[in-house]
């Protein structure tokens, strides 16, 4: 029996969430939400959504919806998680769950307390491409690790981009950069300590970050993001005796790892995959008790322990050591 789904907003990302999650028999997407109910039910129109909601709050008190996927604006995920757990449903929020370390424990305190499950929304990290660069690390192919490379940028051109206003916590880190920490993390463990540039645009945003992380075992990770640059995704892994590399890290769209050698370069290719729809497949078997969340409280709170650390270091032009648990 699939898992009923609920869409709290009419959100852009939700176009590749719900491509990925039709594709699915596990999933089934019966409400979509919105706080103006006309928006709501041209939405559900449009999508082929069996019903719409005219506020937030309608769609959570929907005793079909199981799980409500959340894509509201950065500065409104932990409000509605934590509303979305008290009213019984599981949920799946877009990344960053928050750059606030205290929102993410008192979401992930609220999931406990009310038995729900939640997980922070970061798609490429279900991709067969993400899980082969890990084996590849672990099994030993470049040696002992020294060096983590990413970027992650585009031109955010329009003034009303939700990503330029502070008011909804936007920013280059807390988008697109928060993808090059959380590869950085996967890789090279949690920030021991961070330092970091930034350029402010917009309304008062960050639009171009440009970091360093020293994590464990002197592993070094240097980032940069923008919403200011041309368009770019990258990741590079580097050790004693080779490096990996991935031109398409983040969206998986053109799986291909590049293991890079003295004697030469080795490409390995992998399966086109949905990630989103794996997102969703695997949300849906952790609420059937059928697997575990891939992603849960522990990492929700180093991503927003690095976010957090990695702002402090920017604004005070100090090198700043990251909280530990």
């Amino acid at each position: 029996m699939p898992v009923k789904w609920g869409i709290l907003s009419t959100a852009r990302i939700n176009g590749l969430f719900l491509a990925g999650a039709r594709q699915s028999p596990d999933v089934e997407i019966v409400a979509v939400a919105s706080r103006d109910a006309s928006r709501a039910e041209s939405y559900a129109r449009e999508q082929g959504i069996e019903r719409a909601h005219g506020s937030y709050e309608a769609l959570l008190d929907d005793p079909d919806v199981e799980v409500v996927y959340i894509s509201v604006p950065n500065s409104m995920h932990v409000e509605w998680t934590v509303r979305a757990l008290e009213a019984g449903k599981h949920v799946l929020c877009e990344k960053p769950l928050s750059r606030r370390t205290e929102d993410v424990e008192r979401a992930f305190d609220t999931a406990e307390r009310h038995e729900r499950l939640l997980m922070e929304a970061f798609m490429y990290r279900h991709n067969p491409q993400t899980r082969r660069l890990e084996e590849l690390i672990r099994s030993g192919a470049v040696g002992r690790l020294h060096l983590v490379r990413a970027s992650f940028s585009f031109a955010a051109a329009q003034p009303a981009n939700i990503r330029l206003s502070a008011e909804l916590d936007g920013g280059a880190l807390m988008d697109v950069g928060s993808y090059c920490v959380n590869g950085a993390r996967l890789i090279a463990g949690e920030p021991v300590r961070v330092s970091a540039e930034q350029v402010i645009g917009g309304d008062g945003v960050d639009v171009v970050f440009a970091a360093t992380m020293l994590c464990p075992n002197e592993v070094v990770a240097h980032f940069d993001a923008g919403l200011a640059l041309a368009t770019r995704d990258e990741l590079e892994v580097v050790g004693e005796d080779g490096a990996l590399f991935l031109d398409d890290p983040w969206h998986c769209r053109v799986p291909v790892i590049e293991l890079r050698r003295d004697q030469g370069v080795e490409r390995i290719e992998l399966p086109v995959a949905d990630s989103y729809r794996l997102e969703a497949e695997n949300m849906s078997a952790a609420v059937r008790g059928q697997a575990t969340p891939l992603l849960g409280r522990a990492d929700a709170l180093g991503q927003a322990r690095a976010i957090e650390a990695l702002y402090e270091a920017a604004d005070s032009g100090q090198t700043v050591t990251v909280g530990r648990p």
